[in-house]
């Protein structure tokens, strides 16, 4: 008799539900035969300007090293980033998006017999990462949709070895100040590493919203992460990274494959990761677009979280999942977020002006019928 190979595999891994992303443009064209010019996708959090022409000139450049394998030090980038955030080269590793490193921080830290502490209504990929290591995840009851801090500090126990915050949060776009943080982390055991995931942090533009990097000295067991994906325009290169300190940095870098991130992915960060021109038109079109669509759900009579990252998580007042497929049906695609325990809601991302309204006009549409 045959074995069953997957009852096997590790306990953890065989329990997780797998990452489900936004619904891709191709596919919605192919289900509602609608012309892929004329689909707007808002589901991703993708910056909408789409990749800067100093990373597209710099893949232009290095297109002929495709042969070459990467840098596995990924110098040139380690170098440009240590010289923006001020920081040691040796205290930044790098991952596939900071996906990678989150699960890099789980599997070098979690194991059965073991406790993490994050938020309800964070990022999935904290329970994903915990879940696979086989420790026990300690979900905190959200406070207005955010962290509670508080609650979160109280939660820890003597089993618990690590805790994820999310600063803005993905999907509720919530944020806690710099006091709010430094009064959690002076609560917070030497032991007990802390992951800041600043995926969104160059879309905040509040003078209360504290720079992780900064504290990285006063507490050893802050770990910051943050990412390409999102306001430097290449989420499909997968580009995201820790800052921590040199220890920490150097358990992880034996963990992390050495080639994790591609050459062509590294020349466009290192491009762009001095394009101010870029950032700044990208925070700017994403301020506006925030106001637009926020005041766009108010004037329909929709709540919404309101949000500091790059997109907008709405309560359409029933199940979410009509709003959707109605959406899908006008060529719009946004994000149901029930896997969030969240299923009267929907995240919107922002996008150009036009995509904006296109979103909102075909929401009113869809109001009307349902």
């Amino acid at each position: 008799m045959g074995c069953d190979l997957v009852e096997l595999a590790v306990s953890g891994v065989r329990s997780l539900s797998p990452y489900l992303p936004g619904k891709p443009v191709e596919e919605l064209a192919r289900e509602q035969g609608l012309d892929v010019n004329a689909i707007v996708k808002l589901a991703s959090n993708e910056n909408p300007l789409g990749p800067a022409p100093s990373s597209l000139d710099a893949i232009e450049r290095n297109l002929s090293e495709l042969a070459r394998y990467p840098d596995g030090n990924l110098f040139n980038l380690r170098d440009a980033l240590s010289q923006k955030l001020a920081v040691q080269p040796e205290q930044i590793t790098f991952g596939n998006g900071s996906n990678d490193v989150l699960v890099l921080l789980a599997q070098s830290w979690l194991k059965p017999g073991v406790s993490a502490v994050f938020s309800q209504y964070a990022f999935v990929v904290y329970s994903i990462a915990v879940k696979a290591a086989g420790a026990e995840s300690i979900v905190v009851p959200a406070r207005n949709w955010g962290h509670d801090l508080d609650a979160m500090a109280d939660a820890v126990r003597d089993d618990t070895r690590m805790i994820f915050l999310a600063n803005p949060n993905n999907p509720t776009g919530t944020a806690f100040s710099r006091d709010e943080l430094t009064g959690f982390l002076d609560k917070v055991r030497s032991d007990v590493i802390v992951v800041l995931d600043e995926a969104y942090f160059e879309y905040v533009q509040d003078e209360e919203y504290p720079d992780g990097i900064a504290l990285l000295k006063q507490y050893p067991n802050l770990v910051v992460t943050r990412t390409f994906s999102k306001a430097y325009g290449l989420a499909g290169s997968r580009v995201g990274y820790a800052v921590s300190s040199v220890e920490i940095a150097g358990l992880l870098n034996k963990l992390r494959q050495p080639f994790n991130v591609n050459n062509l992915a590294e020349c466009a960060a290192v491009a762009v990761l001095n394009d101010d021109e870029y950032l700044e038109r990208s925070r700017a079109v994403n301020k506006e677009g925030l106001q637009t669509v926020a005041a766009g759900l108010r004037a329909m009579g929709f709540e919404y979280i309101p949000s500091m990252g790059n997109f907008i998580t709405f309560d359409t007042g029933g199940d979410a999942l009509v709003y959707y497929q109605k959406l899908l049906e006008k060529g719009v695609i946004v994000r149901p977020v029930a896997n969030y325990g969240m299923p009267g809601h929907l995240r919107v991302s922002i996008g150009l002006s036009e995509e904006n309204e296109r979103f909102l006009q075909a929401l009113e549409e869809v109001k009307k019928v349902v």
